[in-house]
């Protein structure tokens, strides 16, 4: 058994999804349903026994020692977090209380809950902590990719909660001993990601005859990891990683912005094109920059490939590809994540400059 914190939201679910369909091994799936946790992400396990879904906070000691106490993982997956830059500048109380807060409280029950444990089950215990480049700042474009030896530089409250959270991670295993295995990862795109990201949010609106906004020049530089990949990844980190030791998970795909969002056109173009024949590249509208946006992240994931034998295995190609495809494919889904709220987020965030 692995209990599995976040586990309905973009990553997390496309994680248990995985698992369950390459295991037999249950997961109990821990998550407070958020705006971006959403149980249709695990709608083809429903009814599936391998499948345990217990809605809680990760702050709320009592709640995660109940689940530990109930199942006895052998592991721990820790996706919970708030995830969004934009979304942290307006709002980085909420960052705080997740991303740190949350962290060191559920640190502290899994730490006492196998503390407990009988030294053999104690001794293969493993807490995984699912984190992300950014934590590393941002890069110029003669830098060298962010390995794991790299300073952390956080720029956003989102980032900077998420480099304490690590922190946090790496003082619980130096400390205490707790087995510990951090990832950190580049950006992540693919089925079920929440439509407030660049590709879902291009994909939805580009089918809705809405504007694509664009940040700034468009030309800030992301490494584009498919969200299989990095559940793969996880899994390898899960089952051969050394505690205490950080990954860098990353796809080898360093693109800009701009460069992403005429690709996203280019196949809506080719599987659903418009009526009159235009291309979706006309709805393209610059807007102006978010505060203190990156410039660049790029991760080397040369360890993970030389000590865990991992690399990705889908091109950016073949990912975005697969990417369109879903979202084409899954209109439903799509309108039932679209409430007032969203896009009322959306019609402020991304007003045109």
């Amino acid at each position: 058994m692995i209990l599995v914190t976040g586990g309905a939201g973009f990553i997390g679910a496309n994680f248990v999804l995985d698992w369950l369909s390459l295991h037999s091994e249950p997961v109990v799936n821990f998550d407070l349903l958020t705006y971006a946790g959403n149980l249709e992400n695990l709608a083809s396990v429903e009814g599936n026994p391998a499948h345990i879904f217990v809605q809680g906070d990760i702050g709320d000691t009592a709640a995660v020692a109940r689940v530990l106490a109930t199942y006895k993982p052998r592991a721990v997956v820790n996706f919970a977090a708030e995830s969004h830059v934009d979304r942290s500048i307006h709002g980085p109380e909420d960052f705080i209380q997740t991303n740190i807060v949350g962290a060191f409280r559920l640190l502290e029950t899994v730490r006492s809950y196998w503390g407990g444990l009988p030294p053999e089950d104690k001794a293969k215990f493993r807490f995984a902590h699912v984190s992300t480049d950014e934590v590393y700042g941002s890069l110029a474009p003669t830098d060298a990719a962010f390995t794991e030896t790299s300073r952390y530089e956080p720029n956003s409250p989102y980032s900077a909660s998420k480099a304490a959270s690590d922190h946090l991670v790496r003082a619980y295993h130096h400390t205490y001993g707790l087995p510990v295995l951090t990832t950190n990862c580049s950006n992540n795109y693919g089925p079920f990601h929440f439509p407030e990201k660049l590709i879902p949010l291009m994909i939805v609106n580009a089918l809705a005859g809405k504007p694509l906004p664009v940040y700034g020049d468009g030309q800030q530089v992301r490494d584009w990891l498919y969200v299989r990949d990095h559940c793969s990844a996880i899994r390898r980190v899960l089952e051969a990683g050394r505690p205490g030791e950080v990954y860098n998970i990353g796809g080898w795909n360093e693109k800009p912005n701009l460069d992403i969002v005429h690709t996203v056109c280019g196949l809506l173009d080719e599987m659903r094109p418009r009526a009159e024949g235009k291309s979706y590249s006309g709805q393209i509208t610059f807007v102006k920059d978010r505060p203190g946006h990156d410039r660049r992240y790029a991760i080397d994931a040369s360890k993970m490939e030389k000590e865990l034998g991992w690399k990705p295995t889908e091109t950016f190609e073949s990912g975005i590809r697969k990417t369109v495809e879903w979202y084409l494919a899954n209109p439903g889904w799509v309108a039932n994540i679209q409430s007032g709220g969203y896009r009322d987020w959306v019609q402020k965030q991304y007003a045109a400059a």
